[in-house]
């Protein structure tokens, strides 16, 4: 008893100041019982019952919080626009594929296709693919391809591990890729430098098919396997010996004497001169010299056996020999490619690639008119005008332009099975240009357009048929179209002081180069009408060219 009078003399006891805060209770008034989570009144943000994730989630606390529906290889629905042809695109390759969604509004791409391959959701595999997208974007830029195939390649690796919202991009020497797992999260980017380039065609080939096998839905390919793949394909070591480059070299120099007119002995010195230039040209690189004073070395030799041979024999066709030595040394391959990237959007890397083609081209005028210089000086006296008389031989010719676009090809390191195929291709572009400027007498930039157009024709579809990539089937095919005479004839013209006509020539080789770029993309964009390719119908209310114009 005196202990409960006692507790009830305390609890009356007067209180100190901190109890009588403003924030506490009043006396008299009860609290209400505690209130749950079911009486809590609910945000608008909040999901409503029923919508809830089947899976064991957190909890969204915020309206910005990632959905719990989002999955990167089950992906919701996605708007196509009216009338998209989903269903088409399994039926064509990943090149028609990625290219035409690379070419498409992001908002109206059509619905990601559900990923075969494993370990994507997971943090690490995110920077893993990223690596192994940009790894074959670098192989694939290296060796000369087109920028808009390099991101469509990328765009294809990335999509097949289940990164569907991605965005390559390529210049020319550097390679970037972004991801961005939904609207809320934070994107996460990898780049890529390429400092070295190699031309080597079996290599590129090897790479497209890896990624057929990556995007194929047949196929399951794991990120371990597709490294160990990658890793073969930059171990492999060249299809041919270096002896075997170097006679191909001659053999084409050779040959595309031939092609202007030269006989046995012309065909004998400008095969020894190219052999000498491409020795000389390996032996700067091997001492680290820029690819500029590469290209000047390698113009020499071939410029002074023709003039050693106009001093010896003045009335053999020396042009032919200079000739046949420009064939081996003129960038068909970058041009081709610069006007590839120009005419798809891409203007910086058609800018430097063209910046890179210039040079290259400086280089082999500078070459050949030091030793034409020198020449005049020891008495030779070149004709101008016997470069522009061209004997018509027609079945010799033809038989020189296969042999030409064969050695092109060993140089270019295609693969074996496909060095014939490549020859005969060049061989009918050679007898198209013979039919339309020699025949027909049609101008020389058409005529060259014409054929070109059938060599990109030609292999884009031959690189369908063999899922590989359209290079190796037209850059040594354009071999005999290139406008070795008109550069000869300009620069012999230059030399003589006569810089207006020179000046004139060279402008006219540079248009017959043009005419090859163009007729290539040309042709290769008109084998489109010979394929199926996925969104024709939408593809012709929004064509590809509005890109470059603000649509």
């Amino acid at each position: 008893m005196a202990e409960g009078e006692a507790s009830g003399t305390e609890d009356r006891k007067p209180k100190s100041d901190e109890a009588h805060s403003a924030f506490s209770v009043p006396e008299g008034v009860g609290l209400e019982p505690e209130a749950t989570e079911e009486d809590q009144p609910t945000s608008e943000f909040a999901v409503p019952d029923g919508l809830a994730s089947v899976a064991a989630e957190p909890e969204e606390g915020s309206a910005f919080a990632t959905p719990h529906t989002y999955s990167a290889a089950q992906s919701p629905q996605a708007y196509l626009g009216p009338g998209f042809p989903v269903a088409r695109m399994k039926d064509s390759l990943w090149q028609d594929r990625m290219r035409t969604m690379l070419r498409m509004p992001v908002d109206v791409r059509p619905v990601p296709e559900p990923s075969q391959k494993s370990g994507v959701e997971t943090g690490p595999a995110v920077g893993r693919v990223l690596d192994l997208t940009l790894r074959i974007g670098e192989l694939l830029l290296a060796g000369g391809e087109g920028a808009e195939d390099v991101e469509a390649a990328m765009f294809a690796v990335a999509r097949s591990y289940g990164l569907d919202r991605c965005e390559p991009t390529v210049t020319f020497t550097l390679l970037s890729i972004s991801y961005q797992r939904s609207l809320v999260d934070d994107p996460v980017s990898a780049n890529r430098t390429v400092r070295r380039r190699g031309t080597d065609y079996t290599r590129l080939s090897a790479v497209f098919r890896l990624v057929n096998d990556i995007s194929a839905h047949e196929i399951e390919m794991s990120l371990e396997d597709a490294y160990r793949r990658l890793a073969e394909i930059r171990r492999n070591r060249h299809p041919y010996p270096g002896w075997m480059l170097t006679a191909a070299a001659g053999l084409l120099a050779g040959a595309a004497s031939t092609l202007v007119g030269g006989g046995v002995l012309v065909f004998f010195a400008a095969a020894l001169g190219a052999v000498l230039g491409d020795r000389l040209a390996w032996f700067c690189a091997g001492r680290g010299l820029p690819e500029f004073y590469q290209f000047v070395v390698a113009a020499m030799p071939p410029a002074a056996m023709g003039v050693a041979l106009k001093l010896a024999e003045p009335d053999l066709r020396s042009s032919a020999v200079i000739t046949g030595g420009l064939f081996a040394l003129l960038p068909g391959r970058a041009l081709v490619a610069a006007v590839q990237d120009g005419l798809t959007g891409y203007y910086i890397t058609a800018s430097a690639r063209l910046l890179e083609v210039m040079y290259f081209f400086i280089g082999i005028i500078m070459g050949v008119l030091v030793v034409l210089y020198a020449g005049l000086q020891f008495g030779s006296s070149p004709r101008p005008e016997d470069v522009l008389q061209i004997t018509q031989r027609p079945a010799l010719q033809i038989a020189a332009s296969i042999v030409l676009v064969f050695t092109f090809a060993i140089l270019l390191q295609q693969e074996r099975s496909t060095v014939w195929i490549v020859a005969l291709n060049g061989g009918v572009a050679w007898t198209v240009f013979g039919a339309l400027h020699y025949a027909g007498e049609i101008p020389a930039v058409p005529s060259t357009a014409v054929a070109a157009g059938l060599v990109g024709l030609f292999g884009q579809l031959l690189s369908r048929h063999r899922i590989s990539s359209a290079l190796p089937f037209v850059t040594a095919a354009i071999g005999p179209l290139l406008p070795g005479s008109a550069t000869y004839y300009g620069l012999l013209l230059i030399a003589e002081n006569r810089l207006n006509e020179g000046l004139a020539s060279l402008t006219n080789a540079v248009a017959v180069a043009l005419a090859i770029a163009i007729g290539v993309n040309l042709g290769s964009e008109m084998s489109r009408l010979f394929m199926r390719i996925p969104g024709a119908a939408s593809a012709a209310k929004r064509r590809a060219a509005k890109r470059t114009r603000g649509f």
